[in-house]
């Protein structure tokens, strides 16, 4: 794993803007940078982090089925108890799911360490399908990059296939729907319609706060009509906590990510994995914090159950030192995992991304930031194989 300068493309922005990638660049700074990237070989690709990404997949995907038949766990993960049994019926009923990120430290020489699961809302999905394969193509034309030159990034085929797969038993109308204000969110839902398109799928787009409730308690779009699936890029402890939120259950909506994603975008999974499988050459020791730090008193990080993008995150290093981002998430409990530092390149920190579509690895993203924690303005820096 090696981090190489590149020349950027000399139309990079104009090519982003053409290509709808409104988010490139965030409050004056690059968010996309393709000054640099990173290079593997397939043997680091195939055996450090594809087949981990298998095997801890499956790991987590067992767990769900534990989790929702244990009121004692299910309160470990502070899911209110109002919406169990409707999470519960969500997984007997098969409802399908259809990505989710895990993040990697990595720096090419030795297992890959599982920092977290983002099961629900994965974000820097366009980037990572397909921008950066736009890159690798546009700089393998230009003589830049050689010919043979690889991705690791199935990304899309897998997305395409996928929605064909779990289509037919939707009901309809299928809406997706984020933020009305988030260029990110609007940009990811956007991209994964093109998807779903592609599959041959017709859906409609809705603001989450255009979402409206009829009186019988079912959700409707702006014509009054009844939601058969909604995609929701907005968190489903967000959701829980809104006004409308006690309406779910009876809605009758069938929501990707289906609400038994609940268990496994919840960082109390992490602690729960370390319970069942300790010694994991892929995991970090893990614990529900409950006040000290017990057994990762050497160095640790804790970390909200419900956060994201690196907020209310809080580091003690193995020197003492201590370091820390501010945040809205002061009101979640906390688990400590142990510390474990990113990889130090020219650049900064790199934060591995890898995806898993319908159950299946599919590829990579990379973000890299000038501090420890990966933040929403870190930086998304292309790769290839080589």
């Amino acid at each position: 794993m090696r981090r190489l300068a590149i020349a950027p493309r000399p139309d990079w922005q104009a090519t982003a803007e053409r290509y709808g990638f409104r988010f490139h660049t965030i409050d004056g700074e690059k968010y996309w940078d393709e000054s640099a990237y990173y290079a593997f070989s397939l043997e680091q690709i195939e055996n450090d982090i594809e087949a981990p990404t298998g095997e801890l997949h499956e790991m987590a995907m067992s767990l769900v089925g534990e989790v929702i038949h244990s009121e004692s766990l299910l309160t470990r993960l502070a899911i209110p108890a109002q919406y169990w049994d409707w999470i519960a019926e969500s997984w007997r009923r098969g409802h399908p799911h259809l990505y989710g990120r895990m993040d990697l430290a990595y720096d090419g020489t030795g297992p890959a360490k599982l920092y977290e699961f983002n099961y629900d809302t994965p974000t820097s999905l366009y980037e990572a399908a397909f921008f950066q394969w736009i890159w690798l193509e546009e700089q393998q034309q230009r003589g830049v990059l050689a010919q043979g030159t690889d991705q690791y990034n199935q990304l899309q085929e897998c997305l395409v296939e996928a929605f064909g797969a779990i289509a037919k038993g939707l009901p309809r109308p299928f809406y997706f729907s984020a933020v009305r204000d988030s260029a990110e969110d609007q940009g990811t839902i956007d991209y994964l319609r093109d998807c779903a398109a592609q599959a041959g799928v017709e859906t409609g787009t809705i603001a989450i706060e255009d979402i409206g409730l009829s009186t019988g308690g079912a959700f409707t779009d702006l014509n009054d009509i009844v939601i058969g699936t909604l995609f929701k890029l907005y968190p489903l402890e967000m959701l829980f906590q809104d006004d409308f939120g006690r309406f779910l259950p009876g809605s009758g909506v069938q929501l990707i990510e289906p609400a038994w994603k609940a268990v496994l975008s919840n960082k109390g999974i992490l602690p729960l994995l370390w319970e069942r499988h300790t010694g994991h050459p892929n995991l970090l020791p893990a614990f529900f914090d409950e006040g000290g730090a017990g057994d990762v008193a050497a160095g640790w990080v804790r970390k909200p159950l419900f956060s994201r993008e690196g907020a209310n995150i809080a580091m003690r290093l193995p020197t003492g030192e201590e370091v820390s981002s501010p945040g809205p998430y002061t009101q979640s409990p906390f688990i400590r995992q142990a510390f474990h530092p990113l990889t130090k390149f020219e650049g900064g920190y790199p934060l591995i991304g890898s995806w898993v579509v319908a159950d299946q690895p599919a590829g990579i993203g990379i973000r890299e930031d000038s501090g420890l924690i990966t933040r929403d303005t870190s930086r998304f820096v292309p790769h290839v194989i080589t």
